[in-house]
C-alpha cells in the first residue's frame, strides 16, 4: 500500500468516525436513572427506567434536559416517553414542566399534556396540551391555553403559537387580554413579549373603566397604554362617541387624536361634530376639531349647523360652551349666520356672534364688515349679536343686537327697494314658526319704508329718524311699524325721492354671502387635501404549525423497512387533523358584557396596601 492509500484510508476512517459520532450525539442519552426494566409484553423494544430516592430520571438531548419520575425508551425509534413531575429545560429559552411528555430526538418535535406550563424569561404559556418544535423554536397549543405576562397581563385564547426567537405571540379565535386597566377582545392578536406590543385584526376592543376602543385593525401599547386603531375605529367615552378612520389614545390620560372622516357625538346633548383632525380630553371635558369642522345641533324637529376653521367643545354635559372661530357660519332652514367667531352657551342659551377687529379692514371709507344673521326675508348686522334659546326647549325664541343695528329687507316688488331700519341696539323675537315677529330698535333710531296699501300699491317712501322704532312682521314683511319719539319724518312720492337718499349710511346687502343649505356653509373654504393614512400592515395568517416541511421531517424520521411501518410511528402520532378556522365575531351586547365585567371586578377587587 503506498502512501497515498494510507492517507486516503486515514481519511475515510476520520469522516467515518466523525460521522458515527455526529450520530451518537443525536441519539437521546439517558443521564441517570435508579432502575432499568425490560417489559416486551407492554413496551416491546423499548428499556423502562423509574426513578429511585436520590433523584429522577435525567435524560439528555442536543443542549436540552429532561427530569420525570419514569420514562420509556425506545432507542431504534430516539422516541422517548416520560411521565410524571415531568420537566423539560434548554437553557434560558425553555422551562416546561407537565405530567406527560413524549419526545422524537429524530424530529425534535415534543407533545406535552397534563397542567403544562412553559416558561421563559418573559412570560408563561399554561395549556392543557402543547407541542414544541425544538428545531423551529415554536410552541403551539390548539385547545385552549393562558399567557402570563406580569406588567401586560393574562392572556387567554383558542388557538396560540410562540415564536421564541423573535418573542412574538400568535393567538387565534377567542382572544382576551386582561390586566389591572383594561381588557382587550380580538379574533386575530399578535403580541410580542419582550416589549408589550400588541397588534389586533378582526372586531376587537379594548375596554377600560373610562372607554371601549373598538376597531377592526389596530395596535397597543400594554406598558405604556397609549395605541391606535383604524378601520372602522370607534372610541366610546362615558357621554361621547369619537369615529374616524384612524384614531390615537392615551388612557393614561383619557386622550384621543383623530384623523381624517371624523365625528363626535355628544350622547347627553344629541350634538354631533364633524371634521378630519379632533383632538378628545375627556378629563378636561373638551373636544377640538379643524379641517372642515361642523357642529351639529338638534333643536325639535330642526338641526342647527355651526362651521368654521376650528370649533372647540368645553363644560360638562349640563354647560357646554361651543366656540367657533375664524370664518364661522351657522345654519338653519330658516335662520343663516355669519361672523369671525361664534361662542354658544348652553346653560345660558345664548349664541353670541362675534368681530375680530384684526380682520376689520383699515379703509376708513370701507364698510365695516359685521356679524349677520338672515331670517326669512330679513338681513340684520350690529358690532355683536346675541341669539337667545330657551334652555329647557332649546328653541331660539329672541335675539339681540348691540351698537350699529342694522336690519334691512328688499322691497317685495320694486327692483331696488329696500326697507332699512339703523339704531344703537336692537331685541328681536320669534314666533312658534321661528319665524322674526316682533323688532324693537332703541336710540337714534332712522328707518327707510316702503309704504304699500292693501293692493300692495306702493304709496311713497317713508324716511324719518326717532328715538326708537317697535314694528310687527309677517311672513318676512313689515305688517306695521311704530316710531316713538319721532325727530322728523316724511312720506315721499317714489318720483320725487332723491335716489341718493334711498339707503341709510352703514348699508350693506350681503345677500350673495347667504348660506342656503349646508353644503353652503364650505363653500369659501379652501380646497381640502387629506393626508393618506399609511397604518398597519394587513393581517398575515398563521401558518399551520404542522406544515410541509414538519410532516416531511417526520416522514424522513421513519428508518423502518417499508414492509414494516403497519403501526404509526411514534413521532406522528399526536399530530392533529386539520380543522376549520372559524371568526368569533364580537357584537356591541359581547363590548357591553365586557366593560361591565371589567367595571364589577374592580368593584369587588380588595384594597391592597
Amino acid at each position: 500500500m503506498n502512501k497515498l492509500q494510507v492517507l486516503f484510508f486515514i481519511l475515510i476512517i476520520g469522516f467515518v468516525s466523525l460521522t458515527t459520532h455526529a450520530q451518537e450525539k443525536k441519539k437521546i442519552e439517558i443521564e441517570y436513572a435508579g432502575k432499568l426494566t425490560i417489559d416486551e409484553d407492554n413496551y416491546p423494544g423499548a428499556k423502562v427506567l423509574t426513578r429511585d430516592d436520590a433523584q429522577q430520571v435525567h435524560i439528555k438531548h442536543k443542549g436540552a434536559n429532561m427530569w420525570c419520575d419514569k420514562a420509556i425508551h425506545y432507542g431504534k425509534e430516539n422516541f422517548i416517553e416520560a411521565y410524571g413531575n415531568v420537566q423539560l429545560k434548554q437553557g434560558d429559552t425553555i422551562d416546561m414542566t407537565s405530567k406527560y411528555v413524549e419526545y422524537s430526538g429524530l424530529t425534535g418535535l415534543a407533545f406535552a399534556s397534563g397542567d403544562v406550563v412553559l416558561k421563559d424569561p418573559n412570560s408563561t404559556i399554561s395549556s392543557d396540551t402543547l407541542y414544541l418544535d425544538r428545531i423551529k423554536q415554536q410552541a403551539f397549543y390548539k385547545s385552549g391555553g393562558t399567557v402570563v405576562k406580569d406588567s401586560s397581563g393574562t392572556i387567554t385564547s383558542k388557538i396560540g403559537r410562540y415564536y421564541m426567537d423573535i418573542k412574538k405571540y400568535q393567538f387565534v379565535e377567542d382572544v382576551v387580554l386582561v390586566n389591572k386597566e383594561s381588557t382587550i377582545n380580538s379574533n386575530f392578536f399578535d403580541f410580542y413579549s419582550d416589549t408589550g406590543h400588541a397588534y389586533l385584526f378582526g372586531p376587537s376592543t379594548i375596554t377600560t373603566e373610562t372607554s371601549v376602543t373598538y376597531c377592526e385593525k389596530g395596535f397597543y401599547d400594554t406598558e405604556n397604554k397609549v395605541g391606535y386603531a383604524l378601520k372602522k375605529a370607534r372610541i366610546d367615552y362615558d357621554n361621547r362617541i369619537i369615529e374616524g378612520d384612524s384614531l390615537y389614545f392615551d388612557n393614561n390620560i383619557s386622550f384621543a387624536s383623530a384623523t381624517n372622516n371624523i365625528k363626535v357625538t355628544d350622547t347627553i346633548n344629541n350634538s354631533i361634530i364633524k371634521g378630519h383632525y379632533a383632538e378628545v380630553f375627556k378629563e378636561k371635558d373638551s373636544v377640538f376639531i379643524t379641517k372642515r369642522a361642523l357642529a351639529i345641533t338638534q333643536q325639535e324637529n330642526d338641526s342647527i349647523y355651526m362651521h368654521a376653521d376650528k370649533i372647540m367643545v368645553t363644560g360638562k354635559p349640563e354647560n357646554r360652551i361651543i366656540r367657533a372661530y375664524y370664518n364661522a357660519k351657522i345654519f338653519k332652514s330658516d335662520l343663516s349666520g355669519k361672523a369671525d367667531s361664534i361662542h354658544s352657551n348652553q346653560r345660558t342659551g345664548i349664541t353670541e356672534l362675534i368681530n375680530l377687529d384684526r380682520f376689520s379692514s383699515g379703509d376708513k371709507f370701507s364698510t365695516k364688515r359685521r356679524p349677520i344673521i338672515w331670517n326669512i326675508k330679513n338681513q340684520m348686522t350690529g358690532d355683536t349679536i346675541h341669539l337667545i334659546s330657551n334652555t329647557e326647549t332649546e328653541k331660539i325664541d329672541s335675539l339681540r343686537v348691540f351698537n350699529n343695528a342694522f336690519i334691512i329687507s328688499k322691497d317685495t316688488i320694486s327692483e331696488n327697494g329696500y326697507n332699512q331700519i339703523y339704531g344703537m341696539r336692537l331685541t328681536g323675537l320669534f314666533n312658534e314658526e321661528n319665524e322674526l315677529r316682533q323688532v324693537d330698535i332703541v336710540k337714534n333710531a332712522e328707518s327707510i319704508f316702503y309704504t304699500r296699501n292693501d293692493k300692495q300699491e306702493l304709496i311713497g317712501i317713508d324716511k324719518a329718524k326717532s328715538g326708537s322704532i317697535s314694528m310687527l312682521f309677517a311672513a318676512g314683511d313689515i305688517e306695521e311699524y311704530n316710531r316713538i319719539n319721532q325727530v322728523d319724518g316724511k312720506l315721499y312720492p317714489e318720483s320725487k325721492y332723491p335716489e341718493k337718499e334711498k339707503i341709510l349710511k352703514g348699508f350693506d346687502w350681503r345677500e350673495d354671502e347667504r348660506p342656503m343649505s349646508v353644503e353652503d356653509l364650505f363653500k369659501d373654504d379652501p380646497p381640502l387635501v387629506l393626508p393618506v393614512i399609511k397604518g398597519l400592515e394587513d393581517y398575515v395568517p398563521q401558518e399551520d404549525f404542522f406544515d410541509e416541511e414538519m410532516l416531511k421531517r417526520i416522514e424522513n424520521s421513519d428508518t423502518r423497512p417499508k414492509n414494516n411501518r403497519e403501526e404509526p410511528l411514534k413521532a406522528s402520532r399526536n399530530i392533529p387533523k386539520p380543522v376549520e378556522k372559524k371568526q368569533v365575531p364580537l357584537t356591541p351586547k359581547t363590548i357591553k358584557q365586557n366593560r361591565k365585567k371589567l367595571i364589577e371586578s374592580k368593584a369587588n377587587r380588595p384594597n391592597r396596601k
